[in-house]
């Protein structure tokens, strides 16, 4: 009976391919191409020679509509890989306004964005799976050395739902809290957001950041759960700790692994069915917001835009509202990731625009483009200026590289809308620049960036921050050089910047977080349980204590788990003093500090011991002082170089030896009344290296 059995579906399966086959000779004339092994050349086969029938039949009758579908797609040789590829080439087709999505995606750092980005361009068939690379959005090699996003990157992509097409343009995001200003210009440009959270890490303090973020700009936010393919994934458990963290309601949450492709399709559909299409404002005149730009040494500022109004055509003369210039759009085009010239962008769409700008401060991130003829009533509201928070002096090693660092500055700058900088002459570096910054790892990009984009040699005083002083006449005076700090006498109080930190750790770390803090003179505010094995723990603490080390300390403290968000507050009134170091009688102004008087003592011990090695021995005794106003609080004495006067008395009485001792003091006296030091550059860049430790 079994064997009856088997031997009918054999032969219906067998009638079913040779149906299937006939068919796809009369609609689709398919015909492949074989090696004629004799003559080397190529004959033409058709799709029913025997040779192109399968190796094996399937063995069992397919008892569903979507399995016979699946077979006959086999049959084919087509996949949903392949038809995205197809869809993919089409990318510059128009679309309805409707049929348009705008999303970027948003997480703490190493949850799995440039990842996630990376399969949305190959499912979309956006990147040949042969172009394609690990984080191929983050272009920059700092981005590829560090594993970090740096700068946000916009790409168009094409995606068939239910027999339509999409046109979904991606702004990729970076986590780190010091590209923060990146995120918010993203989210700008945008009506939805992918939360990403890493389904074993779970909700970390960048995360809850970027979320507040988009929330404040009215995204529809959708939340991923990536990287559950990982041993150590829990998704309940992070599903229940965004419900209760961050108020995001999560019974339709996507559980997806970038690395593995499993949910990208889900992620993909979400897209379209929940994230708003942008109003359709077309007839309106051209209203559009830039958001990012960078500069080109061959076609000038390149400017990233989003049109929110109205419509630009190639050729079109255009306006810069906030600078008053206007140039003509030689090309426009789109990001897809790479640049893909077009004739005409419309309201809702993303692309980048090349009018041959020659001048960096015409065309500034934020501005407002719109047409010569048909002018805007009402710029866009544009983008708050960053608010600089660290603060370090850039200067050239050659001097004769200055104008070159201007230049590489400003051009940065236009990349780089959070950097600040302004001149600045020091005694012993020359001309340089004040700049600020929103952190540290956001200086220390910057700064390679500037030595490898712009091959320049540069030298980095330590971080800093802006002190406000109280003056007995009722002014108000910011520094952030400690050269600029009026005199004792003339300064009531001096006020340092305060920031509101808050700390998500595991519970096994809350005791060494909080010796952390209270060692760095933070104030202690609030700490929660998020959930039953991590904490949130809230404090108030100076700016300067954490610009220094604190970052890595809260990692090795934590061994790695705990993370950091942090916010300014204002300005409070503390024991601030300034250190001053005396080298010979003589103060020397780029070794000037901004201290607390609890530290002050510990940071002019290690200044004072760590010039006393650098600085080269003179031929008379040199004191190496750190100075609190007229007082002394650590000291430390070169050596002078002698000559061994008493070697040519090999006997005798004990006054000649006496005598040539005492002529030789004199000489030694005489020599420190007009003796100078020379302070060489290694020991200013040591001591420099040295207070980023201390301080």
């Amino acid at each position: 009976m079994a064997a009856g059995l088997s031997s009918r579906a054999l032969l219906l399966s067998i009638n079913n391919v040779q149906d299937h086959q006939q068919q796809r000779q009369r609609h689709h004339c398919c015909h492949t191409f074989s090696f004629n092994r004799r003559g080397g050349g190529r004959r033409r086969r058709s799709s029913l020679d025997s040779s192109a029938l399968p190796l094996s039949l399937p063995t069992r009758l397919p008892h569903s509509r979507a399995t016979r579908s699946r077979v006959l797609c086999r049959s084919t040789g087509l996949s949903d890989l392949d038809f995205s590829v197809g869809v993919g080439r089409d990318r510059l087709l128009k679309v309805p306004v409707s049929n348009v999505r705008n999303f970027c995606i948003i997480a703490h750092i190493d949850h799995g964005k440039s990842t996630l980005a990376d399969k949305l361009l190959e499912m979309t068939g956006t990147v040949q799976k042969r172009e394609m690379k690990e984080q191929f959005l983050d272009n920059m090699d700092l981005e590829r050395e560090r594993g970090i996003t740096i700068k946000l990157q916009a790409a168009r992509m094409r995606y068939m739902f239910k027999n339509e097409a999409y046109c979904l343009n991606l702004i990729d995001t970076p986590g780190h809290v010091d590209f923060s200003y990146e995120v918010s210009r993203s989210l700008a440009a945008c009506e939805g957001a992918l939360l990403v959270v890493d389904a074993s890490q779970g909700v970390e303090a960048q995360t809850l950041a970027n979320v507040y973020l988009a929330l404040e700009n009215n995204l529809e936010i959708i939340p991923v759960l990536n990287k559950i393919d990982l041993p150590g994934a829990e998704p309940d458990r992070v599903v229940q700790e965004i419900e209760e963290v961050v108020g995001l309601d999560c019974s339709s949450a996507i559980l997806c692994s970038a690395k593995e492709g499993i949910g990208i399709t889900e992620i993909l559909n979400a897209i379209v069915e929940r994230i708003p299409p942008p109003k359709n404002t077309a007839e309106r005149p051209l209203r559009a917001l830039i958001f990012d730009s960078y500069y080109d040494p061959y076609r000038g500022v390149i400017v990233y835009f989003r049109v929110i109004d109205g419509n630009i055509k190639k050729g079109d003369r255009i306006y810069f509202m906030a600078s008053g210039k206007d140039y003509f759009a030689d090309e426009i085009g789109v990001l897809s990731p790479n640049q893909l010239h077009v004739e005409e962008l419309f309201a809702g769409e993303v692309g980048y625009l090349s009018a041959s700008i020659r001048s960096v401060a015409d065309a500034r991130v934020g501005d407002t483009i719109t047409h010569y003829s048909r002018k805007a009533e009402k710029s866009l509201p544009g983008y708050e200026e960053a608010t600089p928070m660290v603060f370090c002096g850039l200067f050239p090693v050659d001097a004769e590289q200055f104008p070159e660092l201007r230049d590489a500055l400003e051009k940065l700058q236009l990349n780089d809308a959070a950097l600040k900088f302004e001149p600045e002459t020091s005694s012993a570096m020359g001309f340089g620049f004040r700049c600020g910054f929103l952190g540290l790892l956001h200086m220390e990009i910057v700064q390679e960036r500037l030595e490898r984009e712009y091959n320049l040699s540069l030298i980095t005083t330590a971080p800093s921050v802006v002190y406000r002083v109280n003056c007995v006449n009722g002014d108000i005076v910011e520094c952030s050089n400690p050269s600029l700090l009026p005199e004792p006498g003339k300064r009531r109080s001096i006020e340092e910047p305060v920031v509101k930190i808050e700390l998500l750790t595991p519970k096994d770390y809350i005791g060494p977080l909080m010796e952390l803090a209270q060692d760095r003179r933070g104030e202690f505010k609030e700490m929660k349980y998020i959930t039953e094995n991590r904490a949130s723990l809230t404090y108030e603490l100076p700016l300067a204590e954490m610009v220094g080390d604190f970052f890595d300390q809260l990692k090795s403290r934590s061994k790695g788990y705990a993370s950091m968000e942090y916010s300014f507050i204002g300005y409070k009134e503390s024991e601030l003093l300034k250190l001053d170091i005396q080298i010979n009688g003589d103060t020397v102004e780029p070794l000037a500090t901004i201290v607390h008087r609890d530290k002050a003592y510990a940071v002019g011990r290690a200044l004072t011991q760590k010039l006393k090695e650098l600085i080269p021995r003179q031929m008379f005794k040199v004191p190496i002082q750190a100075c609190i106003g007229a007082k002394v609080i650590a000291s430390e004495s070169l050596s002078a170089i002698r000559k061994d006067v008493l070697s040519k008395c090999y006997g005798g009485d004990i006054t000649r030896k006496k005598k040539l001792l005492k002529k030789q003091a004199e000489g030694k006296k005489r020599m420190k009344a007009i003796g100078k030091v020379d302070v060489p550059q290694e020991a200013f860049m040591a001591v420099l290296k040295l207070e980023k430790e201390v301080l």
